[in-house]
Order: C-alpha cells, then structure tokens, then sequence
C-alpha cells in the first residue's frame, strides 16, 4: 500500500481522533478514461512499449470502457502488464508520466468529480484515491486532483528497475483491506466515511465504508447498489482542470487592462492640462 508521503506520524496524531476520508476509485470515476492505457502512446513514443503493445492496450481499454472486461481478461491485462514492465527504469516511467500528466490525463476528468472532491475538502474529509494502477500513474494523478492520501499497485523494483513482479496488487478485495489498513493507521471513521468506484470489482471498498456510491456503475454494480441501497451518481462533464483557472485569469487579466487603461487615460489628461479623474 502506497500512502502520501505527509503522514505527521503515529507520535503526533490525536491518539483517539476519527477523522472523515472520501475513497474514490480513479478509472472511469474520477477520469473518464484508463489511466494505464491513458499513456500508452507517450511509453510507445518513449520507446518502452511496441506498437502491437499499443493495439493490444487498445483493445483492453474497449473492452475497459464497455465494461466487458471480465475478471479473467482482467487477470490476463494484469500479467501482460506486468510482464511488459519488466526491466523499464523506474525513473524514464516517471519522467514519461511527469511530462505528459496534462495532455493525456487532464482533459478526461469529470468536472462532477473535481466538485466532489472540492465538497470534501471544504467539510474537512481527507480525499484518498484508490486504484488498480501503478504508483508511478497515480501518485502524480492524486496529486493534480489536490488528493490528501493514494493507494496504488506498487510493482517490485531492483537496481531502479521493474523486475515484473507485484508486491501488492490494489484490486478487489486488496481495496478494501488497504482502506481498513488506512483508516487504522490516520484514525479513519469507516462508518461514517464515504467511497465512489464504477465497478462490481470495486464492491468490497463500498461495502467497507457507511457511505457508498456508484458512479456510472457496471451493469453487475448497479444491481448490487440497488439491493444494498447504495446511491448511484451519473458522471457525464469531462473538464480539463486547466480550464478551470482559465476564467480567473481572464477576469485578472481584464482587470490589468482597465487598470492600464485608466492610468493611460488619466497620464493624457494630466497631459492636456485637463482634471484629474476621481
């Protein structure tokens, strides 16, 4: 389990505090895309992947998208990926990901999710993101989402490189234990926390929190919310963050000009001899 690296620790924690943590999923919950296959172009560009790697992450992230994918097409992605990690430099990965974090991830995230998150924050709950792909995606992801904590699939590394097997694989029920694990190490309340994920896969974090959500669930999710008497939340608005700021900057950039304006107009009046504006 891969968590934030801020942790105050254990010896300046309140030793009874319950605190409120919203777990969200990142595939198709917070982005409305697969972070893994997100970046298959820039690893093909970066020379770590071939283009039959590329074709092949295609067809899983159809599969992906359609919610198709089984738990045995799943496991097989899973050891393809694995295998196909095996020997890369941990840092060119980073770099990779670093570089193209905006272009490739940015503009697939649901402006629903960024409110949600905002929500959070603003009643004190710390935002965790949960996901099946490796710490080197979502690690930089969590942080662009302004996420307190994450959990991701960590990947055992030697010499700075991948060696192809997992040490913790952060799927199915190993969601839910690393949410229990969490919530005991920051003093979590489960009972009064919350959780969103799309997928039946994801069922076990759900049912590991007092307040569960499906967010464009799978067909399996949507009967399992229904009889457990879960939410479900549509998700449709995939913003880019940038955009975000982009009428800020506007309004603060308009505003720069009418300042410069008024201080024109007042420099050729004082100029002209007339009166100087109030």
């Amino acid at each position: 389990m891969t968590v934030s690296p801020h942790d105050p620790g254990p010896a300046r924690r309140p030793p009874h505090a319950r605190r409120v943590a919203a777990f969200f999923d990142l595939d198709k919950t917070i982005i409305a895309t697969s972070s893994t296959a997100a970046f298959s172009r820039p690893f093909f560009a970066g020379g770590l992947i071939t283009r039959g790697d590329v074709l092949r992450s295609a067809y899983a992230h159809f599969l992906f998208m359609l919610g198709s994918a089984d738990a045995d097409q799943t496991e097989r992605m899973r050891r393809h990926l694995s295998e196909l990690a095996t020997g890369w430099e941990v840092a060119k990965v980073e770099q990779i990901v670093a570089e193209t974090l905006h272009e490739h991830i940015d503009p697939y995230v649901y402006a629903e999710a960024v409110e949600l998150i905002a929500d959070h924050h603003a009643r004190g709950h710390d935002v965790v993101v949960v996901s099946a792909s490796g710490r080197e995606l979502v690690e930089p992801i969590a942080a662009m989402l302004g996420a307190d904590h994450m959990v991701a699939t960590r990947m055992a590394v030697a010499g700075g490189r991948f060696t192809g097997e997992i040490d913790f694989y952060a799927y199915g029920e190993n969601k839910a234990t690393a949410v229990r694990d969490l919530a005991a190490a920051r003093g979590y309340d489960l009972e009064r926390s919350f959780a969103y994920s799309d997928s039946i896969t994801d069922a076990p974090m759900l049912d590991a929190v007092g307040h569960a959500f499906a967010v464009n669930p799978d067909r399996s999710l949507r009967r399992v919310a229904a009889e457990k008497g879960w939410d479900t939340l549509t998700f449709v608005r995939p913003v880019a963050l940038r955009t975000s700021w982009r009428p800020t900057a506007a309004l603060a950039a308009a505003g720069a000009l009418g300042l410069a304006a008024a201080c024109w107009w007042w420099w050729r009046r004082r100029r002209a001899g007339g009166p100087a504006p109030a």
